[in-house]
């Protein structure tokens, strides 16, 4: 056996483990230095696509439509429109007034685009206004027979089958006849329903007048009914001054119940991507987050391959893969929009005495949006992973595996009684409180009430007995006894965590502390700090240690016996501790196996002696004491 063998400890020997060591700081390193960058690619990436005046366009458009007054009414805007006159009120005044700008304050002319509209002067309108009304069939619901004779009409709530698709009225232009879509919107998502494209439909003209006497002859004519369900006003807006489209839908539903339920989007998006200087630089910045997730995918097909079914043991690992779900998931809708633009743009501008519907495209540019926002969210949750080596955060991560059991026995006792009171408060103010008019609305409430935001005049009012008694309740078992319960169980197993952390179980390293290292190393070898010498200073000759033995009182026996076991501790050390690595494993041969033992018997002795001086310090204060 050559003498460069090594002695393991459990298969592996203490240089190999500091080489380990030290291989995996520099690799945590040059992972946590690659993924800020991947970080900060991201977020220039995601900031680069809103754009402030998103929210002011949509300010000043939902202020215009929605809180502007009917003339002569103050009350009525559409937010507050409760009835069908309402309804015409609004089309009549507020909309047409919103809708079209044809000249200055002054009545001069701004341009000369003919018979166009310009909401501001700054907002040109995209083709032409639309309005969508979708109906339901009469007896589409059944009458109890004891009501029978006083109830002829029956109009049930909107679904695809209850809808009404035969023509009405004067049956003459478009918006008496039933249109099928002939477009890949979305289906509307309203209060009281799920809502399909087509129905029955008109447009808008680019004339005021011609507008407005449009309007008046549907109001005489009847064409809201009773079968009516919800009626849609669709239009698209752009703004060169900020490269903005903004795509509104005002929804006005009629339920089964009667009255009107308003609703509406408005949707700035930025469709044109690449105008400016700067959006090719986030153009490049696309590019290298595509560069980037190819690296992260090929090292985790790497890892999958090398740990295999040990690989999802890690939730660091699970986080992986979910945040590189995200990642393609977007870089899919974005080619996806892109290329929907691409093939539609050109088509919805063409014709300008047209409805253009952009409202597919916002659709999913603003979903693309959100795809980004949670990708983003996961990336920063991913820091975690780097700085895990810390003592805080390994004492937060330690903290939350050991209670995980605990946590999951509490989450279903708590949600039990959290269930229980939802169904309660459901059952007994749903049909008078908003706030409990559904099992989700009285899940959600209840999380405001642990957080103090709770309106207890309405829940009184509606159960005057019931009430109190929920509400005390719920305050008692809830936020006083398991909260509390929750933070005791937290409390508890932190103080373990670090109890345990005190008696020396701690990270292998601490990255702040190795980042702290490189940073001293680096200005000592740019002579910007002295170095520091350790070893002169603390190490001292075997001589003068001997000499401070002797004044201590320690005998010639025991001094020769310390020397002696220090240098053979020095020469075991030198030999089988060196610095110089092997990566394959050799075993320990007969000879330095027979030196092993005499070394083991020397510290037997040495702890036999040592024991035999304690006992005897012990017998001589024993003495002293009596």
């Amino acid at each position: 056996m050559p003498e460069a063998s090594r002695w393991h400890r459990g298969g592996t020997s203490k240089p190999k483990l500091h080489y380990r060591k030290e291989v995996e700081i520099r690799t945590t390193l040059q992972e946590l230095l690659l993924y800020f960058i991947f970080l900060i690619n991201l977020c220039i990436l995601t900031f680069g696509m809103v754009n402030p005046h998103m929210y002011y366009l949509n300010k000043v458009m939902s202020s215009l439509f929605l809180d502007t007054s009917v003339s002569g009414d103050e009350r009525t805007n559409f937010k507050s429109i409760r009835s069908t006159t309402d309804f015409w009120k609004y089309m009549e005044g507020p909309l047409l007034e919103g809708l079209y700008w044809d000249s200055w304050y002054t009545n001069q002319k701004l341009y000369n685009l003919k018979n166009s509209s310009r909401i501001y002067y700054e907002n040109i309108i995209l083709g032409v206004p639309r309005v969508r009304q979708l109906k339901v069939r009469n007896n589409t619901c059944k009458v109890y027979s004891s009501f029978q004779s006083l109830i002829t009409e029956c109009y049930d709530k909107y679904t695809a089958e209850n809808e009404d698709l035969s023509d009405f009225g004067l049956q003459s232009n478009t918006e008496w006849t039933y249109s099928t879509s002939n477009t890949s919107s979305p289906w509307h998502w309203g209060f009281v329903g799920v809502y399909r494209n087509g129905g029955f439909i008109f447009t808008l003209s680019k004339s005021k007048s011609e507008t407005k006497n449009k309007f008046i002859d549907l109001r005489l004519n009847s064409w809201i009914t009773r079968g009516t369900r919800v009626i849609f006003i669709d239009f698209s807006l752009y703004n060169a001054n900020v490269n903005l489209f903004c795509i509104i839908r005002l929804v006005a539903e009629f339920p089964a119940t009667g009255g009107i339920l308003t609703s509406w989007q408005f949707y700035s998006v930025k469709l044109l991507r690449y105008v400016s200087y700067y959006d090719y630089f986030i153009a490049s910045c696309e590019v290298t987050f595509c560069i980037f997730l190819v690296v992260f995918t090929t090292q985790e097909i790497k890892k999958i391959k090398e740990f295999k079914s040990a690989y999802l043991k890690s939730i660091w690992n699970w986080l992986e893969l979910l945040l590189l779900v995200l990642c393609f998931t977007a870089v899919s809708f974005n080619i996806y929009c892109n290329i929907q633009l691409f093939l539609l743009l050109g088509q919805l501008l063409e014709n300008t005495e047209k409805y253009s519907d952009f409202y597919f495209l916002a659709y999913w540019h603003v979903y693309y949006n959100n795809i980004i926002a949670v990708t983003i969210f996961f990336a920063w949750i991913k820091i975690f992973k780097f700085i895990s080596f810390n003592k805080t955060m390994s004492q937060l991560s330690s903290t939350l595996s050991r209670c995980i059991k605990d946590i999951v026995g509490f989450a279903i006792m708590f949600f039990i009684i959290f269930f229980a009171y939802a169904q309660l408060g459901f059952l007994v103010f749903g049909s008078q409180v908003d706030d409990f008019s559904t099992f989700q609305n009285s899940i959600f409430t209840q999380f405001r009430i642990v957080l103090g935001d709770f309106n207890f005049a309405g829940i009184q009012q509606a159960n005057w007995i019931l009430g109190p008694i929920y509400f005390i309740t719920f305050i008692f078992f809830v936020f006083f006894v398991l909260l509390n319960m929750f933070l005791a169980i937290i409390n508890d197993t932190y103080s373990e965590v670090k109890a345990d952390y005190s008696i020396g179980r701690r990270p292998d390293f601490e990255l702040g502390n190795v980042i702290k290292k490189g940073c001293f190393n680096a200005l000592e070898k740019l002579k910007l700090k002295k170095a520091q010498k350790d070893e002169d200073v603390n190490i001292k000759s075997s001589g003068e240690l001997a000499e401070e033995a002797r004044r201590q009182g320690f005998d010639e026996n025991e001094i020769q016996r310390a020397e002696k076991m220090k240098k053979w501790k020095e020469r075991l050390e030198k030999k089988y501790y060196s610095t110089e690595i092997e990566d394959d494993y050799q075993p320990v041969t007969q000879q330095e196996f027979q030196e092993l033992f005499l070394y083991a018997v020397e510290l037997e002795k040495e702890l036999h002696y040592i024991s035999l001086k304690l006992n005897r310090v012990m017998r001589k204060l024993s003495a002293l004491q009596k």
